[in-house]
């Protein structure tokens, strides 16, 4: 009998252990996702900004993995983990499984702001992104119609929370929309009223990053315009106003939140194996403390044995990738009767887009900016894009885009969200 493992979660982490073992044919697997898609989340920000297609970085399961006999696809949210009979309920079915791997990710954290969490907008999931994007889109449009000038201000304002990579990506990419589309295609708004606050608990921007990555940011970001404000935490979002740690209030109709995450919640762990931030703790080879045949991937799971990681990996995607990678090598051990690998992360460094033709980029020994840096991160990104379209044609309409300054996806399609919550 092929030995079932059962994927939750398409992530980097649950799409790399499937490649890995996607023609072993002593494995069957099924992959469990709530959505029928994977998606590439370092592009998602400019998915928000109109700037490129959601189609342009995603891609369906089925499709992917259409020509491998031994992977299956089932598509449903997880609701609770069984490991005394070894099955998980779904909200479409339950499944049996031989061997589990929970790779869901990570959620919005709005450490317990009731009105940020209704109110603030996340960008996690495409779903979000074109949430956003529609939002941005309908605020402008209302913000052409309106005359009171205080009003204008309050609907051409956007407070990003969160100055990591991600928040400084969004920031500079609205700034440049103002700068390069909203004056041509909205002439009716006065520019002068449009701010962009981009805020952080902490003393810098992309704080896990090289002090030349924080200081060019920084500096770039003020150049384009952007309002920086460190050292200050949002504490409540009331009336259309961003309530500040200072006492501070921004008026504004646009909250962006991308300042912290937390682990999704799994019932039917161990109390003991959730860890700090929601996350899974696992040991050395992945495998859930408390549990036999329970493993966790990524951003879900807080590793404490790698000594150079006391704190736990960082939530990045090469992590998830070789952890993907690592778990695949070990199941193929087990069927052989080898010993076991424990994961070891290799550091391949990080980066950020901050504005046209201007990146940072950490490697482990050298750190560097500019076109240089932009040049590599375009590389980087759209290297892994393996499936999602022609990486030639997609290259080329990103250049054209990004040197045009004229993508013409701003088309405002999902209007309002199905569930109500905003």
């Amino acid at each position: 009998m092929k030995k079932h493992i059962v994927i939750v979660g398409g992530g980097f982490a649950g799409i790399n252990l499937i490649k890995s073992l996607k023609n072993d044919n002593r494995f069957r697997i099924t992959l469990v996702d709530k959505n029928n898609y994977h998606f590439f989340p370092p592009l998602i920000y400019q998915v928000a900004t109109s700037f490129i297609e959601a189609s342009n970085i995603s891609y369906p399961f089925r499709k992917l993995f259409s020509e491998n006999r031994n992977v299956k696809f089932h598509m449903g949210s997880l609701i609770k983990v069984n490991t005394d009979n070894k099955t998980i309920e779904t909200d479409t079915g339950n499944l049996s499984y031989d061997e589990l791997v929970l790779a869901i990710g990570t959620e919005s954290n709005f450490f317990g702001m009731e009105n940020v969490q209704k109110c603030a907008l996340p960008m996690k999931n495409i779903e979000e992104a074109l949430y956003l994007r529609n939002h941005i889109l309908l605020t402008l449009e209302e913000a052409a119609r309106n005359k009171n000038i205080k009003e204008a201000e309050k609907l051409q304002n956007i407070v990003i929370a969160g100055g990591g990579p991600t928040g400084v990506e969004l920031a500079g990419m609205l700034a440049e929309m103002g700068h390069y589309i909203a004056q041509k295609e909205y002439p009716e708004i006065k520019l002068a009223l449009s701010n962009i606050y981009l805020i952080d608990a902490l003393p810098t921007l992309l704080s896990p990053m090289s002090s030349l990555a924080q200081e060019s940011a920084y500096e770039k970001l003020k150049e384009l315009g952007v309002k920086i404000i460190l050292n200050i935490s949002v504490k409540d979002y009331i009336d259309s106003k961003v309530i500040l740690s200072d006492g501070r209030s921004l008026e504004t109709e646009t909250l962006i939140w991308t300042s912290g995450v937390i682990g999704r919640e799994i019932k039917g762990l161990p109390e003991e194996s959730i860890g700090k931030g929601r996350r899974i703790a696992v040991n050395a080879y992945n495998k859930v403390e408390g549990t036999s045949n329970v493993y966790a991937l990524g951003d879900i799971c807080i590793m404490l044995s790698e000594e150079k990681y006391p704190k736990g990996h960082p939530q990045l995607a090469q992590v998830a990738i070789q952890q993907g990678k690592n778990l695949a090598a070990n199941f193929r051990r087990i069927e052989e009767g080898k010993v076991l690998e424990p994961f070891y992360y290799h550091d391949k460094g990080s980066m950020a887009i901050i504005s046209k033709y201007n990146a940072v980029v950490d490697l482990p020994k050298h750190s560097f900016k500019g076109f240089a840096a932009w040049l590599t991160w375009l590389f980087i990104h759209i290297i892994p894009l393996v499936g999602f379209r022609s990486k030639i044609q997609l290259a080329l309409d990103w250049f054209r885009l990004f040197i045009t300054n004229n993508p013409s996806i701003r088309l405002i399609l999902f209007p309002k969200k199905n569930n109500g919550n905003r």
